[in-house]
C-alpha cells in the first residue's frame, strides 16, 4: 500500500529551504513536515540571519500546505530567554504563521545548573502557543527524566540511533526501551533518518507511529510514496481500548475570527485535511469546520459571494471534544451520539481545554476492531 503527497523535493543548487514530509505509519498520511534550510536554521551566526532561514523555510512550507511544521531550536536558545528567541517568533509572524502550527524541537546538553531555566523557557513558549517536542532522544545530551518535567508533545528519537538498528540488536533494544518511555510519558514519538524496509518494520515494532527519512522521501514526480508495513498483533489492552492521546493527529487551525475564505484556502492546499478547528487566543476549540459540509457551501453559483468575506464560525458547527485521557470506546460513544456528524473529526482537549490535535473517526473504529478481535483469539 502506499500514499502520497504533492511535495516537491529540493533543488540540487541553491540553499533552498528542505521541505520533508512526517508520515504517519498506520495511515500512510503526511501529517506534518519538517523545514529546514541548507544549514542549521535555528543556530545563526546572527540573529538576522538566523530570522531570514526561519522565515524562508516557512515560507517554503507554507507555498506546499497548511500542515503542521516542525522547527529545530537549540536548548542554549531556550535557556537565552526572550532576546534569543525573538528573531524565531519574529519569523513566524513575517511568514503568516500562527505558534499552534509549529512544532519546535529542542535539541542539544546544557548544564544541570540551567535545567530551571530551560523548564521555564519551554513553558513559555508552550504558553505562546507552540507545540514542544524532544529532539535527539536515544544518544543525545539530554537526560531522560527531562521528559516528565517538560512535558513534550513529541519525542524525536536519534538519527544516529535509527541509522544503526538494524545490524546492531543492542541499540535496537534501546530504540524500543526509549520509545515506550517516550510514549508512557504522553508523548508522540518520531522515528527520523528512515532509510531501509527493516528499519520501518523495526521502529513499528517498537509501538512508533510517526516517521520520516529517504524511505519516505519524494520521489523523482515529487511524490511520496509510503510503504505501510503489515501491522502486527496488538497485546490485550484495557477493556476500554488505548486512550485518544495515543491515536490523535495535529489539527489545522485558524483563529476565530478568520473567514470563510482563510478556510477555503486551508481545505485547497492539501486533500487530506478533513477539518479545520477554530480556536479563540487560547488554543481553545470554538468551532468545527468539516470539509464535505464546509466546501458544499461554496458549491453553489453564489457561495462565494454569500460566505467568502464572511466570518468561518457562521459555517461551523459546535466541536465534538473529548479529553486526551478518554477511552477508544467512551470516545466512540461520543462521535455516535449525533448521525448526521458521526464521521465529523473529534477534538481532542488537554486538561485546559486546549486543542492538542484530531481524532478520525475512521481510525478510531480501526483501533476498537482491533481492540476487540484481541479479545476473541
Amino acid at each position: 500500500m502506499s500514499s502520497s503527497i504533492n511535495i516537491m523535493p529540493p533543488s540540487a543548487t541553491g540553499a533552498r529551504p528542505v521541505i520533508t514530509p512526517i508520515v504517519d505509519l498506520d495511515t500512510g498520511g503526511v501529517i506534518a513536515l519538517s523545514a529546514s534550510a541548507e544549514h542549521d536554521i535555528a543556530m545563526p551566526a546572527t540573529p538576522q540571519s538566523g530570522a531570514g532561514a526561519v522565515r524562508a523555510a516557512l515560507d517554503a512550507a507554507r507555498r506546499e500546505t497548511l500542515l503542521p511544521i516542525v522547527l529545530t531550536v537549540p536548548t542554549t536558545t531556550v535557556i537565552g530567554g526572550s532576546a534569543s528567541l525573538a528573531p524565531l517568533h519574529e519569523a513566524l509572524r513575517s511568514s503568516g504563521r500562527r505558534p499552534g502550527e509549529v512544532i519546535l524541537t529542542v535539541e542539544g546538553g546544557f548544564p544541570a545548573e540551567r535545567r530551571r531555566a530551560l523548564l521555564t523557557g519551554l513553558d513559555g513558549l508552550r504558553a505562546i502557543g507552540y507545540l514542544i517536542a524532544i529532539g535527539d532522544l536515544g544518544s543525545g545530551h539530554l537526560p531522560l527524566d527531562l521528559l516528565t518535567d517538560a512535558a513534550p508533545y513529541l519525542v524525536v528519537l536519534s538519527a544516529g540511533l535509527i541509522a544503526r538498528v538494524p545490524r546492531d540488536p543492542r541499540r535496537a533494544t534501546l530504540g524500543e526501551s526509549v520509545s515506550s518511555l517516550a510514549r508512557g510519558t504522553g508523548a508522540h514519538v518520531l522515528a527520523p533518518n528512515i532509510t531501509h524496509e527493516a528499519q520501518l518494520a523495526a521502529v513499528r515494532g517498537w509501538g512508533v507511529r510517526l516517521a520520516q527519512g529517504p524511505l519516505l522521501a519524494p520521489g523523482p514526480s515529487g511524490r511520496v510514496r509510503v510503504p505501510l508495513p503489515v501491522p502486527q498483533e496488538s497485546a490485550v489492552g484495557a477493556l476500554l481500548g488505548p486512550r485518544v492521546q495515543e491515536m490523535l493527529l495535529p489539527a489545522v487551525t485558524l483563529d476565530i475570527e478568520a473567514t470563510a475564505e482563510d478556510a477555503v484556502e486551508a481545505f485547497s492546499s492539501e486533500p487530506s485535511i478533513t477539518s479545520v478547528i477554530l480556536v479563540d487566543e487560547y488554543q481553545r476549540p470554538r468551532g468545527s469546520l468539516d470539509r464535505s459540509r464546509f466546501m458544499l457551501s461554496f458549491a453553489g453559483r453564489y457561495g462565494h459571494a454569500l460566505h467568502g468575506k464572511k466570518p468561518a464560525i457562521r459555517l461551523a458547527d459546535p466541536p465534538r471534544t473529548v479529553p486526551k485521557t478518554t477511552p477508544a470506546i467512551a470516545a466512540m460513544q461520543v462521535a455516535g451520539k449525533a448521525n448526521e456528524r458521526v464521521y465529523d473529526d473529534l477534538v481532542v482537549i488537554d486538561e485546559v481545554g486546549r486543542c492538542m490535535g484530531i481524532l478520525r473517526v475512521s481510525d478510531l473504529i480501526r483501533q476498537v476492531a482491533d481492540h476487540d478481535s484481541s479479545f476473541t483469539k
